[in-house]
């Protein structure tokens, strides 16, 4: 498994993923099973596990305006404009497939997120 060799070679303490089977999620059987599949073997690595329904991610980059993965992908880049700039898609066209790369701007959302979470105030 693809995982397995990331998580070997990287080593993090901690894996953010979406949750596939929460309400209204839309993911395949396929795409479930692989988010059970990562989740136990995180569990082996004894990694700590973060599960993040979309909408949850949404609601933390967009407060108003359509909730949509090109305008999530807008307000990361303009977070990180060295960095991923140049790795916006251009605007999709009704007939086009979505553009691998916006998977990019859903990790780093996941990621933000987690640190959010996971980022005790200090007193």
């Amino acid at each position: 498994m693809k995982v397995k060799e990331l998580i070997d070679h990287y080593q993090p303490d901690a894996l953010a993923l979406e949750d596939a089977s929460a309400k209204g999620s839309r993911r395949s059987p396929r795409i479930r099973k692989l988010g059970r599949q990562i989740i136990k073997l995180a569990a082996t690595r004894k990694l700590r596990i973060r599960v993040f329904p979309r909408d949850q991610v949404m609601n933390a980059f967009i407060a108003s305006g359509p909730k949509t993965k090109p305008a999530l992908a807008q307000i990361i880049a303009g977070m990180f404009p060295g960095q991923l700039g140049r790795e916006l898609p251009p605007k999709r066209k009704p007939w086009m497939s979505e553009d691998s790369r916006v998977s990019i701007f859903e990790a780093v959302a996941l990621a933000l997120v987690l640190m959010l979470k996971e980022t005790k105030p200090m007193v």
